[in-house]
């Protein structure tokens, strides 16, 4: 059966024209075969990598009563922590079984961008446990480089120019996500058919996803079979969003994912990096991406349109008390 491809990136940060272009052209591939690929020489170390995992695990074992002081549902541009069962991914089944930090561009909301976009930028919520505001801010600088690397190589492979994507990155919506997977309790009313993350796609360009060792993501390949995308050392998941796939009318795949329930009494981490142009960006289909006589599938969308859209339709806090 068909497996994820994994890539080192390495090359995109040598002189080497051709290492450089050899990459970019492993990259498009994948981004039109699967929308899935891992990476390594991405150049952020595996003592970083679990530092950040030592920290989700401090985060999340914090009393609900302290976690609830930065309750997402409670920030009005989407930022904080949210409680098991507050999203559902596939809208056919269950709420996901996980609990979530978001955080993002950490800015005054007198800054123009907030005052822009308030539901897309504004200030963090990141509680009182020591050291987490300055560990998540590094390591969200430390992804973003790493980022921008893959989409100046997507430009190439698409004939665009290098800063294609990039120009978009400067006040960008970007995401990181600390992620638990909690043990389903026993003897509870919890669906069995309730998923550590329902099926979905991801709304932004691309996703940069750390997972820890205990494995449980899936991925639905061309022909419409899951597949497992198990941890690999020192590995980033990188896939395909919905933004991508639009401005790539198509080529690009936005590739339905989920997570399987870890096994019983084990807790389950990840940090999913969710790469999101600025919020006024507008995507259209990219001229290259047409075929002779072919028309654009999709219409204009602004980014930040998009994202609040896909919200409304995840998240129940957002629609309850309208």
């Amino acid at each position: 059966m068909q497996s994820v491809p994994l890539i080192d990136i390495s090359p995109l940060t040598s002189n080497d024209k051709d290492a450089y272009l050899s990459v970019a052209k492993k990259i498009d591939h994948a981004c039109r075969e699967m929308g899935f690929f891992y990476i390594t020489g991405h150049g952020i170390s595996s003592t970083q990598m679990k530092n950040m995992f030592d920290l989700a695990q401090r985060f999340f074992a914090q009393p609900e009563t302290i976690k609830h002081k930065i309750l997402i549902a409670n920030s009005s541009n989407h930022r904080g922590w949210g409680t098991t069962g507050s999203e559902q991914l596939d809208p056919t089944q269950p709420q996901d079984w996980k609990e979530t930090f978001d955080m993002a561009l950490d800015i005054h909301p007198e800054h123009p961008m907030a005052k822009a976009c308030p539901q897309l930028y504004g200030p963090n919520q990141y509680g009182t446990l020591e050291g987490f505001a300055q560990q998540m801010n590094q390591h969200y600088g430390l992804l973003m480089v790493v980022a921008k690397r893959l989409l100046k190589a997507m430009a190439i492979a698409l004939k665009q120019p290098d800063d294609f994507f990039t120009q978009y990155f400067d006040d960008h919506i970007s995401v990181l996500r600390l992620l638990h997977y909690p043990p389903r309790p026993t003897n509870s009313d919890i669906s069995a058919a309730t998923k550590a993350a329902g099926a979905h796609t991801d709304y932004g360009c691309i996703t940069l996803l750390a997972q820890d060792d205990i494995g449980g993501l899936e991925v639905c390949n061309a022909q419409d079979q899951w597949i497992a995308a198990p941890p690999i050392k020192d590995s980033i998941v990188v896939n395909i969003g919905d933004l991508m796939q639009r401005w790539t009318n198509d080529q690009y795949r936005s590739t339905a994912h989920r997570v399987a329930s870890p096994p019983s009494h084990t807790h389950r981490y990840s940090m999913p990096f969710f790469v999101e142009p600025r919020f006024d960006t507008q995507v259209r289909c990219i001229d290259s991406c047409l075929k002779p006589g072919e028309s654009a599938k999709y219409d204009m969308v602004t980014s930040g349109d998009w994202i609040m859209s896909r919200f409304d339709a995840t998240y129940a806090y957002r629609t309850e008390n309208p």
